[in-house]
């Protein structure tokens, strides 16, 4: 499959999977005339890479566990266990977000005459 066929086939630009490729997650043949030939599975496995990628996964986390999903079949445990470490980080990430929303709530709920970015009295002298 040349490269016009795939990105037809996949939604992608001609651009992404050179770049792709270009990361080694993607890879092709060189025909005699120096076209890319790809092999048909390339378009499923460009669906478990956009998948992965929307949900969450880098690129480099993508390319760290490129062998789960080349076969995800015979690898389904490995990939529910890297999808339930990518939720405990969200949530962790979601923890340090209402942390920081509650902090910024906090100032924006002391008097308009006072700076919103001044310690109070209480946090100064234990800061020091």
């Amino acid at each position: 499959m040349q490269i016009g066929e795939l990105a037809a086939a996949t939604g992608l630009s001609r651009d992404a999977l050179r770049f792709y490729e270009q990361r080694g997650l993607l890879t092709a043949r060189r025909r005699g005339n120096g076209y890319r030939d790809y092999p048909p599975e390339a378009v499923e496995w460009l669906c478990y890479l956009r998948t992965a990628q929307s949900l969450g996964f880098t690129l480099s986390e993508i390319e760290a566990g490129m062998p789960l999903l080349q076969d995800p079949a015979t690898s389904a445990g490995e990939l529910r266990a890297a999808l339930e470490r990518k939720l405990a980080d969200i949530d962790a990430r979601i923890a340090g977000l209402a942390q920081l929303r509650a902090g910024l709530a906090q100032r924006l709920a002391d008097p308009l005459d006072a700076c919103p970015l001044r310690m109070p009295a209480l946090e100064l002298s234990a800061a020091a």
